[in-house]
């Protein structure tokens, strides 16, 4: 089965299994039955944990991964050499890590559970006792988790351990058509979660508070559960949701693009088969092997979309289930549930805000075919020794022939404007003739993310782009050039920027001697000197480069960088550096 007929089986609203109408929110993707134990992965899909033990490994590392455990963030050791297993989930086929303890120390999906409980009361009809065995079951503690009969119920509610716990009625838990269900500590089986510590991250019962966190902040969950909450929401309103709806807009560019694609195919293959039926066979032969050529168009532009609608596709199922599952678990989940689920799904949407496809960034700009024409008056040769005319004109952009000038695009210089050329060409090598390409150039510095250039793209009208840019900091950039939001063969490119040059202050001369016209005030960055009172350097005497030097620095190099004080200042007139040297 392939990925998008698993995704159209997930988002059915409704299954059969063994012939009845199941809720598919209470159904595991894998087993294709009840939820037994459901546990979250961090790609935010949730599936038995029996069944994410039986998936096979995808990877084993020997890296010890805490994320997710809650033995971990009540401070037990993990074994720093058992291998850490990771998994293709069956939804969206993400490469996930399950943690050293196993599937059990992944988050419990407890909306899930609350789905399959109230699944059960729906569809199994009569409920015996649990605790008896013998009369029908008419409450349920929501402490215990056991179904009970009026007998039970009534000693249930008389022993003093469980005289305190919440004991409902199944009818009324079936009328309200989504369960409430307290969320239990692992630990200390019957303590409802109501705290959160701080210092652990994690939601713990008064007990644990007692106990393990004795020493930590600890406050209700209903304290912190607007600041944790309000990180949820904003990831998902401000980052991912817009994202969300360019990713759709962009998906339904290309199937738009992919129709006048297939509608450009056709009709210029109608006006090859009108101008073929008016020759003989030698004709003929020339129209089946237009055909074949415009086939080979097709297929290749075809398959550069279908890439573009798999990118598309993919970025959009990863945001979209996440958001669907973020959006239930804040709108259905209670504090507890939330806080549970907080961990993972934080790590998923931040992954998902700062790694997912955007095609804001990339803008997306399909091949409709409009480069595809035919040419009915062009010469074509001969065909069984009869000259034909008639050829399919294709040229388009090849980006693994796309040719990048000038030395602009390795390296630049803080504060000068830099500059390099786009030459974009045909499979065949050949310079494009015409302009009009969708050409993006980004530059970011690699180390300082938020650090960006601005360029400036012309288009030349003859195939070539002019590029400038100006950067204002020195350091390593990353330059991507792409056109039709794909990167041109090499890309992304390094541009290294130097700082700003300082120029000389000074005067290249010979001496200050003969600078100055022999005046004796007149100073050197060389360490020369001479006697008579005179403050500079002076041909022959001591000190002196031998060769003409700048003033200001003492450099013997014309077309060179004028040296700081602070080295100048650090530089003895014996061990004086030579600017060559340096």
């Amino acid at each position: 089965m392939s990925q998008s007929e698993r995704k159209e089986n997930a988002l059915n609203s409704e299954q059969e299994q063994n012939g009845v109408l199941v809720n598919p929110r209470a159904v595991c993707n894998v087993c294709k039955r009840l939820y037994r134990d459901p546990k979250i992965l961090p790609c935010l899909h949730t599936f038995c944990s029996d069944c994410i033990g039986q998936l096979e490994p995808f990877s084993v590392s020997t890296r010890c991964r805490r994320d997710g455990l809650q033995e971990d963030r009540r401070g037990e050791a993990a074994e720093e050499d058992r291998p850490t297993v990771t998994v293709l989930c069956p939804d969206c086929d993400s490469e996930v890590d399950i943690p050293p303890s196993g599937p059990g120390g992944l988050s419990t999906d407890h909306l899930a559970l609350d789905e399959v409980f109230l699944e059960t009361l729906v569809t199994d009809g009569p409920l015996g006792c649990d605790l008896c065995g013998e009369g029908g079951a008419e409450s349920r503690c929501e402490v215990c988790c056991v179904n009970l009969c009026e007998f039970c119920c009534q000693a249930h509610r008389r022993q003093k351990r469980t005289a305190s716990h919440s004991v409902q009625r199944l009818e009324e838990l079936k009328s309200r058509g989504r369960l409430c269900r307290p969320v239990l500590c692992s630990l200390h089986p019957g303590q409802e979660l109501r705290l959160f510590c701080q210092p652990c991250d994690l939601p713990v019962c008064l007990e644990c508070a007692a106990t393990l966190h004795r020493d930590h902040r600890c406050c209700p969950t209903g304290d912190v559960i607007d600041r944790h909450g309000d990180r949820i929401r904003e990831l998902v309103s401000v980052r991912l949701r817009p994202r969300l709806e360019r990713l759709k807009d962009s998906l339904q560019k290309v199937d738009l693009s992919q129709e006048a694609l297939q509608a450009r195919v056709d009709a210029t293959a109608n006006e090859v088969r009108a101008f073929a039926r008016g020759y003989a066979s030698a004709v003929e032969a020339h129209c089946l092997s237009l055909l074949h050529r415009l086939e080979e168009l097709r297929v290749q532009r075809r398959n550069q979309l279908h890439l573009q609608r798999a990118q598309l596709q993919q970025a959009l199922l990863d945001i979209q289930g996440s958001v669907e599952f973020t959006e239930r678990l804040l709108s259905c989940g209670s504090d507890a549930e939330i806080l549970s689920a907080k961990g993972v799904t934080l790590r998923r949407l931040t992954s998902l805000a700062e790694s997912s496809y955007d095609p804001h960034l990339a803008t997306v700009a399909p091949d409709d075919g409009s480069s595809i024409s035919f040419m009915p008056r062009e010469p074509a040769g001969e065909v069984e020794g009869y000259p034909v005319v008639g050829v399919i004109n294709s040229k388009t952009v090849d980006l693994s022939k796309c040719t990048i000038e000038g030395e602009g695009l390795q390296k630049g210089r803080e504060g000068q404007q830099g500059r390099f050329t786009l030459v974009c060409r045909d499979s065949a090598g050949e310079q494009m003739t015409r302009g009009g390409e969708h050409v993006l150039v980004s530059i970011v510095h690699k180390e300082k993310k938020n650090c960006t250039v601005e360029t400036t793209v012309v288009d030349n009208s003859d195939g070539s782009y002019s590029v400038t840019y100006t950067p204002k900091e020195s350091g390593v950039y990353s330059v991507w050039v792409c056109v039709k939001a794909q990167h041109v063969k090499g890309s992304p490119f390094i541009l290294n920027v130097k700082r700003k040059l300082r120029h000389h202050s000074g005067t290249f001369h010979c001496c200050s001697f003969c600078s100055s016209g022999g005046a004796k005030e007149a100073r050197c960055g060389c360490p020369g000197t001479m006697p008579g009172g005179f403050k500079g350097c002076g041909h022959s005497h001591k000190g002196h480069p031998g060769k003409p030097h700048w003033s200001c620095c003492g450099s013997t190099v014309e077309q060179s960088e004028c040296l700081p004080q602070s080295v100048l200042a650090a530089v003895s007139p014996r061990g004086h550096l030579r600017t060559v040297e340096l």
